[in-house]
């Protein structure tokens, strides 16, 4: 339970049991709480309905604890095609991520960690 305003929030699955209505009120919820506080919010979901995945302003794309993404929503897709993933228009975006970073079904992810390994150093 969450009691008062909290700059930074830190949640794990938190649509564990949850059926993907309540999952998107509940993300809706902390978000304008969020924006309101001028805070900050981690969360992991596993494949997000598409209207979940739409709410967030960032996201970090892992896979096998490295990071494949990290940045604005709005060019997630941008960054995928340039690096010769398109997201084909009979998938969802979230659907196409949680393919597009999975080892065994894409052999290119080598070179997006690679790439995010290059981006996201911190000296």
């Amino acid at each position: 339970m969450l009691v008062g305003a909290a700059k930074v929030l830190l949640m794990d699955e938190i649509s564990t049991g949850l059926d993907s209505s309540t999952t998107f009120q509940i993300v809706k919820s902390i978000r304008q709480s969020i924006h309101i506080f001028s805070g900050t919010a981690v969360i992991s979901l596993l494949q997000p309905a598409p209207e979940t995945y739409e709410l967030f302003d960032d996201i970090i794309i892992l896979s096998d604890g490295q990071i494949v993404y990290q940045g604005p929503l709005e060019h997630v897709l941008e960054f995928f095609e340039s690096l010769g993933f398109k997201c084909p228009d009979r998938k969802t975006v979230a659907n196409f991520l949680q393919e597009v970073k999975d080892l065994k079904k894409c052999p290119r992810i080598k070179m997006l960690q690679e790439i995010a390994t290059t981006r996201c150093t911190i000296d």
